[in-house]
């Protein structure tokens, strides 16, 4: 990533779109055989849905509703990390693209506790 695109992005929109962008990247590196190609399918799925999911929570019909959607954000994003360190294990010259986005996963998964957490205080002090 060049220097600029290090700064962290405050719109979850767009960092978690390119959160996913970033892991798409990241699997084209992974050579394709017999042990990667599920790990390269789950992974793709479980770190572009992030995004989506986001996307989702963010048109919310209901603080219900959001909170659920972030909270699959939150879960994809633990998965994400989850099939990065299989990954990892599977392909060992990739270890430092794997934590890297293992980093920026934890970090979202921090950032979606904290909005769920803020949303639940918020409902329970209206009442």
């Amino acid at each position: 990533m060049p220097n600029e695109e290090k700064k962290k992005i405050f719109d979850l929109t767009e960092r978690t779109a390119i959160f996913g962008e970033n892991i798409i990247e990241f699997a084209k590196k992974i050579p394709k055989n017999a042990i990667t190609l599920p790990l390269i399918s789950q992974l793709v799925r479980a770190g572009t849905s992030v995004g989506a999911n986001y996307c989702e929570a963010d048109c919310a019909e209901s603080r219900k509703d959001f909170e659920h959607k972030l909270g699959i954000c939150k879960k994809e994003s633990k998965e994400t990390k989850h099939w990065l360190r299989m990954t990892a294990k599977a392909v060992p010259e990739l270890l430092t693209g794997a934590q890297e986005l293992a980093k920026e996963s934890n970090e979202l998964q921090l950032i979606f506790i904290a909005i769920i957490k803020k949303s639940k205080l918020n409902s329970i002090l209206k009442d």
